[in-house]
């Protein structure tokens, strides 16, 4: 072990001299030093091991000594950052810019189980928001309650069959109610405007809803004056969120990057997760979306006590999902951009 332990240590010093001096002196000096140490003790240097090796076509493989990787001559290495302005803010539909506290998905959800005779609640519907609306039923099938409750109807546990059954069910119930969900949130097309004119900001759009329900919202935004310059929907994607996808397919459609240049905007857990997954900044809406799950009115209703409340619960989920800023409302944005900017110009990524 003692005579190991030594060619070793000899060995990989002989090594780190032969990668120091210059390339002449080191082939003269380390390299014979290294072979007769090997061939009086038997041992090899694990980064010595040159025995030929074949590919499959039968061609010579060479390996590369671990040194080979180093470069000793070179102290320093440049680091390419980021030191620019936001460039894209990319936002969510429902509970974002429209549909204050998200019925309009909700709503159809609790319909679909309630068709199939097994009743959910309001709080089970949202669970799994921001997903693509086929992985939410999956994911609602997933709940301990509504698989009791399916296995007391049917006698069994909800299968893929089921799932696929009832997203064929949910597509034409949304589609025949989403234009009633299509009221803009306060204060948001007025803040869009500002991102894009004064600030000179790209806006892009990602949702869980498919192609042709996104049609419907995008006409009824437009009529209230809310133009985003690019839009994704989760069937144009091999996975919708949390993967990140959506954000990169409106990061090549706006013709933005770097990643760090964009910022998601989100009122649900996988929503800031797709921001935070893509590589880019992620701002979480606490008021209006899935988790106060109010809508105008109904916030203005609340006392002040169940107000604080609802809206610190919010604040934490989307705070623990990733965010890197929680606000109220998108009417919070440009603070927040600002800021952005700043910690940009100093050097900081996502």
């Amino acid at each position: 072990q003692t005579v190991k332990f030594f060619s070793l240590f000899v060995t990989d010093l002989a090594t780190k001299v032969m990668w120091t001096l210059p390339k002449i002196w080191s082939r003269q000096l380390a390299r014979p030093l290294m072979t007769g140490i090997q061939l009086m003790t038997g041992i090899r240097h694990p980064a010595s091991d040159t025995s030929p090796t074949y590919d499959e076509g039968g061609v010579k493989l060479h390996q590369v000594e671990g040194s080979l990787l180093q470069n000793p001559r070179t102290e320093y290495r440049s680091v390419r950052k980021y030191q620019g302005k936001v460039k894209a803010v990319i936002l969510d539909w429902a509970g974002t810019v429209l549909d204050c506290g998200v019925y309009s998905p909700a709503v159809v959800f609790v319909d679909v189980f309630e068709n199939e005779g097994v009743p959910i609640t309001m709080e089970e519907a949202r669970g799994p928001m921001g997903a693509h609306k086929k992985v939410h039923i999956r994911k609602i099938t997933y709940i301990d309650s509504v698989r009791l409750r399916w296995k007391e109807k049917f006698g069994r546990y909800p299968d893929e069959s089921d799932v696929e059954r009832m997203f064929a069910n949910f597509v034409p119930m949304q589609l025949a109610c989403l234009s009633s969900y299509t009221k803009m949130i306060p204060g948001a097309v007025d803040t869009v405007k500002y991102l894009q004119k004064v600030m000179g900001l790209k806006i892009g759009s990602t949702t869980g809803f498919t192609t042709e329900m996104v049609d419907i919202l995008k006409e009824a935004a437009q009529e209230e004056g809310y133009c985003p310059d690019s839009s994704v929907a989760a069937d144009e994607v091999p996975q919708a969120r949390p993967f990140p996808y959506m954000v990169w397919l409106n990061a090549i459609r706006l013709d933005v990057n770097p990643v760090e240049a964009i910022v998601k905007v989100d009122d649900t857990v996988d929503g800031i997760r797709e921001g935070t997954s893509a590589g880019c900044w992620a701002v979480g809406l606490a008021e209006t979306g899935n988790y106060v799950a109010l809508n105008e009115e109904e916030i203005l209703a609340l006392t002040d006590d169940d107000y604080e409340r609802k809206l610190e619960r919010s604040y934490n989920i989307l705070a623990d999902a990733g965010a890197h800023y929680v606000i109220n409302t998108i009417c919070d944005l440009p603070p927040v951009l600002e800021d952005i900017n700043r910690r940009l110009a100093s050097g900081e990524k996502p």
